[in-house]
């Protein structure tokens, strides 16, 4: 990192390399944490023995209290090094700004709104199992998709609120800004929002949630303290270029394909394996700890990449639509380098960091991406002038 752009403080660039490995390997021993407490739960016997419970006179019950425990173990045995990495290690690096009794207020409301979103996923995964065992795969994929489509829909206004406070923005000149940045890009708003985000962190964020009516703008409060009205409409600027490029249904698209992708090798793989695989829920139930683990291998193995540079591409193309449409340019500069620094991003990542974890172009590429747009514009105006 010998060379970095201008507008990035070396300083900071060489805490991003440090803050990012760290992150890395605490994720990579959250992953490895994971696959073992899954195992442990199937080869221990207790994955059976809770799938083979008699409660009452349906399977509905048994299948109640299996997810409620799966989920508990998962959460209980991953506790501690959950709270290493999201607490402790983020206050080393003075980002944190929960106490302890916050933060496990988080993780409680975290657990019950994960709790209640996987008996509504994992119900409608193990009825279609049920009622169609040989082409369970696609109509599974199918059916997510839809469920996807509902979830972002509901997202800003029935989850969103359960974590974070949202107020109405009330900076006339910014509101008036984003108004007109979407409005070009042909959407409509249901409001500007402020969250209360220093509540948990020092890092900033913006973005767009939300579809049809529920669409609104998020703005984290810390990044409306950091950064100026130009920079602001920059950001959101961006995400309209998602809408614009039609990469939310583009994804939905991509998503479902590789979600009936994904269901169909692991239903060969499972079959496979496994001959009692859908030969009943208590079995599906039974095996389901290995259902996840094949399921998020091949999901790594398979589709991340792919996933990780598509995602890359359309964000290149969103960055390129807001360079396009806001007249301050440099703003978009000084809005990406200023996240890059504060949120300890790294800027230059390793070619094998940024294709296993990067779904966005690092921001040193986006940089000069956007020197190069304002050297392209800069020659073509001088060309039309000659």
């Amino acid at each position: 990192m010998d060379m970095i752009h201008p507008l990035l403080d070396k300083e900071k660039q060489f805490q991003a390399k440090r803050y990012e490995k760290e992150k890395r390997l605490l994720g990579l021993a959250s992953m490895v944490l994971s696959l073992v407490i899954l195992l442990g739960f199937y080869f221990s016997g207790l994955s059976a023995w809770l799938a083979n419970l008699q409660i009452g006179n349906s399977i509905i019950w048994t299948f109640l209290l299996y997810v409620l425990l799966f989920q508990m173990i998962l959460v209980f045995f991953g506790l501690p090094l959950s709270y290493y990495s999201n607490y402790i290690h983020e206050h080393k690096w003075n980002f944190s700004n929960h106490t302890v009794k916050s933060w496990l207020w988080e993780q409680v409301k975290g657990f019950l709104v994960g709790l209640i979103l996987m008996l509504i996923l994992l119900g409608l995964l193990f009825w279609i199992m049920a009622v169609y065992p040989q082409s369970w795969w696609w109509i599974a994929g199918l059916a997510f998709a839809f469920v996807s489509i509902v979830l972002a829909t509901i997202f800003p206004v029935v989850i969103l609120p359960i974590f974070n406070k949202y107020t109405p923005v009330e900076n006339k000149e910014l509101t008036d800004a984003l108004e007109r940045i979407l409005s070009e890009g042909g959407l409509r708003s249901s409001g500007f929002f402020k969250e209360d985000m220093s509540r948990q962190t020092k890092k900033e964020n913006a973005f767009l949630a939300g579809l049809g009516k529920t669409r609104r703008v998020v703005l984290g409060d810390n990044l409306m303290e950091n950064m100026s009205v130009p920079e602001i409409e920059s950001i959101i600027a961006h995400e309209v270029g998602h809408y614009k490029n039609r990469h939310i249904w583009k994804n939905l698209i991509i998503g479902t394909l590789e979600g009936v992708a994904g269901f169909f090798i692991l239903n060969l793989a499972m079959r496979s394996i496994f001959s009692q695989f859908l030969s009943s829920t208590s079995w599906n139930l039974t095996l389901f700890p290995v259902f996840v683990v094949l399921a998020g291998g091949i999901s790594a193995f398979i589709f991340s990449s792919f996933g990780h540079a598509l995602s890359r591409y359309f964000e290149k193309k969103a960055d390129r639509y807001a360079l396009e449409n806001i007249q301050d340019k440099k703003a978009f500069m000084t809005a990406m380098a200023g996240l890059a620094d504060r949120n300890l991003s790294n800027a230059y990542p390793e070619w094998w960091v940024k294709l296993l974890y990067y779904s966005h172009p690092p921001v040193g590429e986006r940089l000069a991406m956007a020197e190069n747009y304002k050297r392209e514009k800069n020659s073509g105006s001088y060309l039309m002038a000659k």
